[in-house]
């Protein structure tokens, strides 16, 4: 839910915007989709068993294993919700190249897709 608020705030995503996530229970809470509903999101959630509707994130769980995980043994789990949140909000959605968005990072994609205020 924390991941989720904070994405909300930060992105503050026009309605209809879609979330992906699986089944895993925390995904499929009551609250969870409550809260995406309630921001005017849709939640992706295919039949079980199904990998291609989250194949996104399953690519993007992937290239966080081979990126970060498997690199370092990590001494507290403080340590490692640090590691992933600088890897998630600092590089992956900032720095890191991504071939289906023409070599735009998400946070430089949000940057040009995003309706700027207009000044006086």
């Amino acid at each position: 839910m924390n991941a989720l608020d904070m994405a909300i705030r930060a992105r503050t995503p026009a309605p209809g915007g879609i979330v992906h996530a699986d089944h895993g229970v925390q995904f499929t809470s009551w609250v969870f989709t409550q809260k995406i509903r309630s921001a005017g999101l849709l939640p992706s959630l295919g039949t079980v068993g199904d990998g291609l509707d989250n194949a996104m994130m399953e690519s993007f769980w992937s290239s966080m294993q081979i990126e970060l995980l498997n690199r370092k043994k990590w001494r507290t789990r403080i340590e490692l919700a640090n590691a992933i949140f600088e890897y998630i909000e600092v590089f992956y959605n900032r720095r890191r190249r991504h071939s289906a968005l023409s070599y735009a990072t998400p946070h430089e994609y949000d940057l040009a897709h995003t309706p700027q205020p207009i000044s006086a």
